[in-house]
């Protein structure tokens, strides 16, 4: 029987699994897949460079799924940001109406696509941003753990705490995000009080990840450890792979005596991490993946996948319901 929530009502989808939007990987191939196996795919509008080739892209996943899927907006510090404006504009253009929105100051992002009738999923590491967001319009909130992949923020509460919380403080529908990669873990977010799950490094190790086979080999060969966190000196703390380039930037970054970030940046580049998914060297430079990264030990389809964590997570939660039994039995 489909699990039936709040999530999979709204948005019409199936299974109460999200791909969290991702650079270099959030493309139609991906997003067309996870939303064909009943999940929400998405497409990251970051990794186009303008937002007539995000359009592009859009048009292509709709060749490849009639499924929903949506579009992550992440705005980020950068010294010469992107039109966020254009992108967002080029998104209600396309028809989409679900976006996936993370990142600095969103409010005027969030305006823009609420006002064109556009479905909010709004990511964020704290109860703090959550009210915030709350505040401006969002429809969902994608509440972000410390075990996630990329930026964790700088409070580092884990998903135990951040879900309650949230259950507790929030009066709008939240989706669980890191740590993410099977139906047991979907069963203890939907008993959590979330209405379903984000996934991004369980995805990224699938069979249609637009990455290198060596990059999900690596992830299947890691270990829950085998994370660190950079860039927290500038309060922009990353989980990141631990590789050798990782590990060079930490020794810096707490070393040190300037501070200056001109002293990582070659390190750090976007541009080299890029080429780890192409050329297929681990090594070469950093990668986000989260602490989820010990809990995967295959390469599945997104089919596969999605419909493998439907199945778990029914067993997972009748199994347990089996634990309430009349007093007179006992």
């Amino acid at each position: 029987m489909p699990l039936s929530t709040e999530l999979t009502k709204r948005l019409g989808i199936r299974v109460p699994v999200v791909q969290g939007g991702m650079m270099h990987v959030g493309t139609a191939d991906l997003a067309s897949a996870v939303s064909n196996a009943g999940g929400l795919g998405i497409i990251t509008a970051l990794i186009f460079p303008t937002p007539a080739e995000l359009r592009a892209e859009i048009q292509r996943c709709r060749t490849l799924t009639k499924k929903p899927f949506a579009v992550n907006i992440t705005l980020l510090p950068a010294m010469v940001p992107p039109d966020y404006g254009a992108f967002a504009q080029a998104v209600i253009d396309e028809g989409i109406n679900i976006v996936e929105t993370a990142g600095n100051s969103p409010g005027p992002v969030i305006a823009q696509l609420k006002k064109a009738g556009v479905t909010i999923l709004h990511k964020c590491t704290t109860i703090r941003h959550a009210q915030s967001a709350v505040k401006l319009g969002v429809d969902f909130l994608s509440i972000d753990g410390f075990e996630c992949a990329g930026h964790v923020g700088e409070s580092d509460i884990t998903n135990f705490i951040l879900l309650s919380r949230a259950r507790q403080t929030l009066g709008v529908p939240f989706i669980a995000s890191g740590g993410f990669a099977d139906g047991w873990g979907l069963a203890a977010a939907l008993c959590l009080g979330a209405c379903g799950i984000n996934m991004g490094t369980r995805f990224m190790c699938t069979i249609e990840a637009p990455i290198h086979q060596n990059v999900k080999n690596e992830i299947v060969k890691a270990q829950e450890t085998d994370t660190t966190l950079l860039l927290r000196r500038w309060r922009n703390t990353s989980r990141l792979y631990k590789n050798k380039v990782a590990e060079e930037a930490l020794k810096i970054e707490q070393e040190s005596p300037t501070g200056k970030f001109e002293e990582i940046a070659p390190l750090v580049s976007g541009k080299r991490g890029k080429e780890v998914f192409v050329n297929g060297d681990p090594e070469f430079g950093v990668w986000t993946t989260g602490q989820v990264i010990g809990l995967i030990h295959d390469i599945p389809s997104c089919n596969d996948l999605v419909k493998r964590i439907e199945k778990e997570a029914e067993a997972a939660l009748q199994e347990r319901l089996g634990l309430i039994v009349p007093e007179s039995k006992l």
